[in-house]
């Protein structure tokens, strides 16, 4: 792979839209100054004027549409990382996933669709892994501050005993009509989920002697909080970093919640859940369901300074419980961006472990990406540390 000639460090493909062009106006500004890049997606015109709004005249723009394999493969060839926030993934994202597998090339999305995640686990696992590419999906608010903060957790606890880990999000951000439109047609396609769930656990089994899981779990009040399941990617993606790095001990379990402190709040989120859930089965409902939020409408940048998030894990292993934190600004766009710029830098620029295939920013990146974001703004904290069973 290394006679391959890289003109590019980074390409974000995608920059027209909503998130592309934050994380290019990220890079734009935070880059080192001899750093190669380029912006990349299927309108020159749109490219130009995205280029123009970052004041970089001489910028390479690269055209190409995410339904043509060749243009494709040229991107990925063209560079040592590639971003892409063209979603929905299931339907886009897959082509870009096989170029840069093919290409050697690393590979960052904003994947929230677990469906997606396993089914390009079980087709391209394997060429990634021969050509070296790094296939790092959900390298934004999902799954980053979770992934990272659970594996900063783990750190906190004794080598080599059982580990249990809590994570609790807390938001008052708002999200994009891109962002509602993939929540409702994901849900409308649980059965394909599981059927990628089972292909994928089949394929990738269990470390050898070490176990590690995100189980089901139920509403509950713990931690003084109303605490809400949230079965998304990110407790998928935790477990998986569990697998593949020995830290986290012989028998791991994460389990990832909403928490609100007032009831009212947690019934209402259970609700929200609930009517999705249920209407997006239904196609006439789901259609209904989908008109009530235009796809390209993002928060305003009013909107997104006000944002907030808050992760907290409690952790417990062998004779130690810790309770960590991790926190910044608006998670959906503001500080997605920033996370998915830091972590292509991390790859282009940082002294990482080896890894390829699909890995997790907690495998590909860790310590690096931890201290990036530190860096950026983004707070990893260890709050609490005292003997398991002992009271606060």
């Amino acid at each position: 792979m290394g006679m391959v000639m890289r003109n590019c460090d980074i390409v974000v493909f995608g920059a027209t839209g909503f998130t592309g062009r934050l994380a290019a106006e990220y890079l734009a500004e935070h880059l080192p100054a001899d750093a190669r890049w380029a912006i990349a997606g299927r309108s020159a015109r749109k490219l130009e004027a995205v280029r123009d709004g970052l004041g970089l005249p001489d910028l390479p723009i690269l055209v190409a549409d995410s339904s043509d394999p060749a243009a494709l493969a040229k991107v990925a060839a063209s560079t040592r990382v590639l971003i892409t926030t063209v979603g929905p993934y299931l339907k886009y994202g897959e082509a870009l996933v096989k170029a840069c597998a093919e290409a050697g090339t690393d590979y960052l999305d904003l994947a929230a669709e677990q469906e997606f995640v396993d089914t390009m686990f079980v087709k391209y696992r394997a060429t990634a892994t021969a050509s070296g590419a790094r296939i790092v999906h959900s390298a934004g608010f999902d799954s980053v501050p979770h992934d990272l903060g659970t594996y900063f957790t783990v750190k906190q606890l004794p080598d080599d005993v059982p580990i249990t880990v809590d994570g609790v999000v807390q938001t008052s951000a708002d999200f994009s009509g891109g962002t509602y439109h993939t929540v409702v047609n994901y849900l409308a396609r649980l059965r394909q989920w599981r059927a990628a769930a089972r292909a994928r656990a089949a394929v990738e089994g269990q470390p050898t002697g070490r176990v590690s899981r995100n189980p089901s779990a139920r509403p509950t009040r713990r931690f003084g909080l109303w605490l809400v399941p949230f079965p998304g990617v990110d407790g998928q993606n935790i477990a998986y970093s569990g697998r593949l790095l020995d830290r986290y001990g012989p028998d791991f379990t994460y389990r990832h919640w909403i928490g609100t402190r007032r009831f009212p709040a947690a019934a209402g989120i259970i609700g929200l859940v609930v009517t999705l859930l249920v209407g997006a089965q239904i196609k006439p409902l789901r259609s209904v369901l989908l008109r009530l939020k235009n796809s390209g409408a993002g928060p305003t940048e009013e909107v997104r300074a006000r944002s907030t998030f808050t992760v907290t894990f409690h952790g417990t292993g062998g004779d130690r419980h810790v309770v960590c934190r991790v926190s910044g600004g608006d998670p959906g766009y503001t500080e997605t961006a920033k996370i998915l710029g830091e972590a292509a830098m991390s790859l282009a620029f940082d002294d990482l472990p080896r890894t390829s295939g699909p890995v997790t920013p907690a495998a590909a990146m860790g310590d690096a990406l931890i201290d990036r974001l530190v860096m950026a703004g983004i707070t990893f904290e260890l709050v609490e540390r005292r003997l398991a069973g002992s009271s606060t």
